[in-house]
């Protein structure tokens, strides 16, 4: 199994977890399913989120899809760093 990890700075852990409740519907269709969230403890301003995927090649594409059209509409989005993580 797959996993994409997300670190996001300058949101707070509630906001974000709203956002990704209400993505879930369509992080599923695209085979992406979030397993946990955490906030860092030594920077309250991050937050990291894991997902699971079977299909990382078709995730990471969703990903830069959805993340070229945020840039397009704002060029200064808050977007997460995203680690594309495989079983060894």
């Amino acid at each position: 199994m797959a996993h994409v990890l997300a670190k996001l700075r300058g949101v707070k852990a509630e906001v974000i977890k709203q956002i990704l409740t209400k993505d879930a519907p369509q992080h599923a269709r695209e085979g992406l399913y979030l397993e946990h969230l955490w906030q860092n403890v030594d920077d309250p301003d991050e937050v990291e989120f894991l997902f699971r995927t079977a299909d990382l090649n078709h995730v990471k594409q969703f990903i830069n899809r959805v993340h070229t059209q945020a840039l397009k509409e704002n060029p200064g989005a808050n977007l997460p760093h995203m680690t594309f993580l495989e079983d060894c």
